[in-house]
């Protein structure tokens, strides 16, 4: 029994290339638009304006952690481990993040209301940004897309959402429009992705959606860990500009945001590989525990590698094409950029960890990990933004995230065999043997 799973598993491994091409192939697509029109909108709205912007969004991406309740790390091993729930796994999810997102978007209101009181503009674009939440909860058909290696389904509904939004932005650029159309832009993307989602759920033969308590309770008592470590991985990634607007300003908020911006143009490469590795690994977890130690390793070893490569052509050439492209207004932002680079290896690292601690069932650590790495990043930007400004926060951010990927783990007995798996990756060797 046990051959005809491995062999069934290797037709898998093919299917998860495949995947991961089909998500790189409609992000490259997405990823070209969106470098030229985010160069044309940084240019039309400037570094007050474009921080403002970021500034918003900075809310959303921060309560967008709290809305997913978690379920997104462990939804893909309860369709392995319960194939025949899985349209009361989705319904059940869909439900709890609708109640979540709701309240989500109610504490944004309010909090920018206190923190920015007397803002007008900040207030009405933050509002208008978080509208995006309310849409977000019909992402959850991608990880049923996901656990099937149909990605393409969901890269296509991607993508047109994104071409939908180009034309808007374009048509803002076009007609002058002013920052509160373009705070807009978010909301439009979420709502044309969440049709395209549900509409290629049902044309897919997708399992009749259904709500229970007993799922409810379930997913929860899986996820309940990472409700905690998302909430404290927002803080540590999405503090750096909440703490820059109000110490120093918009503009250092648009430098900050562009040098980050900037250096993610090509992380859905990253992300692409994670998303259809995650799968895979589940799977031999249950079937092949030295088949899965090195289907880890190879994932890690790719985020490394390609990581290293990308930041030593910012690092050199960083400077170059923020001046050509975005223009002397934007400078400033070439020191952030330089240091945020080094940022995407560790970050990825952590997100391609959670296949791991999920198979393991060492979502317990997370929390403890995050709250203190949390702490530790608020601490480092109250510090170094002073003194540094954006590259101060693009410093803290950098110090946090090897922390929360190789120091702290190194501190739980449990967590250090992952550690050891990461220092594994470093072999190029790794790249190849699976």
């Amino acid at each position: 029994m046990k051959y005809k799973l491995l062999n069934l598993f290797e037709r898998f491994n093919n299917k998860e290339m495949k995947n991961a091409g089909w998500l790189i192939s409609g992000r490259l697509i997405q990823m070209v638009l969106s470098f030229v029109i985010s160069i044309l909108t940084a240019r039309y709205l400037g570094p007050a304006n474009y921080g403002i912007i970021n500034y918003a969004v900075a809310y959303v991406i921060f309560f967008t952690s709290l809305c997913t309740l978690g379920i997104d790390s462990v939804i893909i091993k309860n369709f392995v481990d319960q194939p025949e729930e899985q349209g009361e796994t989705i319904g059940t999810t869909l439900a709890l993040r609708a109640l979540s997102s709701i309240l989500c978007f109610i504490a944004i209101i309010v909090i920018v209301c206190l923190v920015d009181r007397g803002e007008t503009t900040t207030i009405y674009v933050t509002v208008l940004c978080s509208i995006a939440l309310l849409f977000q909860i019909f992402d959850t058909f991608n990880y049923w897309f996901q656990n099937r290696y149909e990605s393409k389904v969901t890269a296509i509904s991607i993508l047109i959402s994104y071409l939908v939004t180009s034309v808007y932005k374009i048509f803002l650029l076009i007609c002058n429009k002013d920052i509160y159309w373009f705070a807009c832009a978010n909301a439009l993307e979420s709502l044309c992705l969440a049709i395209g989602l549900l509409l290629a759920y049902r044309s897919h033969g997708g399992p009749h959606l259904s709500v229970s308590f007993r799922k409810a309770r379930q997913l929860l008592k899986s996820s309940y860990h990472y409700i905690l470590s998302g909430m404290m991985i927002a803080i540590y990634g999405q503090t750096d500009k909440l703490m820059l607007k109000q110490m120093l300003g918009e503009k250092e908020v648009g430098y900050y945001s562009l040098a980050t911006s900037l250096n993610s143009v090509w992380v859905f490469i990253l992300m692409a590989f994670i998303d259809s590795f995650y799968p895979t690994i589940v799977k031999l977890y249950q079937i092949d525990k030295e088949k899965y130690e090195k289907k880890n390793i190879q994932l890690y070893s790719m985020i490394i590698y390609m990581s290293v490569v990308v930041a030593v052509f910012f690092i050199l050439f960083g400077k170059l094409v923020i001046g050509k492209i975005y223009g002397e207004a934007y400078l400033p932002a070439v020191g952030p950029l330089r240091i945020v680079t080094g940022y995407t290896i560790f970050a990825y690292l952590g997100v391609a960890r959670n296949a791991w601690i999920v198979c393991e069932n060492k979502q317990k650590y997370l929390k403890y990990m995050y709250f203190i790495a949390a702490i530790i990043n608020v601490g480092l930007n109250s510090l170094l933004i002073p003194i540094w400004g954006a590259s101060g926060a693009a410093l803290a951010s950098l110090l946090t995230q090897i922390g929360t990927s190789f120091l702290l783990p190194l501190f739980i007995p449990e967590m250090r065999k992952n550690v050891v798996l990461m220092l594994k990756a470093l072999k190029i060797t790794a790249l190849y043997r699976s």
